[in-house]
């Protein structure tokens, strides 16, 4: 899927809005193009992100500057991250080193925001959809909530 297919996807949840870091919006150059999507009227935290890049010295797990490559980040929660996982998130930090980051279509820990409940798919495929949705959902109705 394209950031453009999950972009729609996401957009199209009940009151959605989104929000694309840049230069004029006074975000930091490291951002600029990463989509925030959050649930209007409330923008203090977005649910769910597309990042397309790395972000040197703090966020490079993902090795997200290769070609084509992108992380849908989810924020699902704890409860939904101790189901997906079958841990919570306070235990993330002692598997860490253990995860492959970098594995494309697959549904893992964030690996930064792994312990606040966030999950993340590098370049989800079709196949990928149904994970995807179900994700979504959840974060957008704890969003709303």
């Amino acid at each position: 899927m394209t950031a453009e297919e999950l972009a729609a996807r996401i957009l199209a949840l009940p009151g959605v809005t989104v929000v694309v870091a840049d230069e004029a919006g006074g975000a930091p150059r490291s951002a600029w193009g990463d989509r925030f999507f959050y649930v209007e009227p409330e923008r203090t935290w977005p649910f769910a992100t597309i990042v397309e890049h790395d972000t040197p010295g703090f966020d490079e797990a993902s090795d997200l500057d290769r070609p084509g490559v992108l992380r849908l980040n989810i924020g699902i929660g704890r409860e939904a991250f101790t189901a997906t996982f079958g841990y919570p998130p306070a235990g993330f930090a002692a598997r860490r080193d253990a995860i492959d980051f970098t594995r494309l279509d697959e549904v893992l820990p964030h690996p930064v925001y792994a312990t606040q409940g966030w999950a993340c798919i590098l370049s989800p495929s079709p196949r990928r959809v149904p994970d995807v949705d179900r994700l979504l959902a959840t974060a957008h109705a704890r969003a709303r909530a």
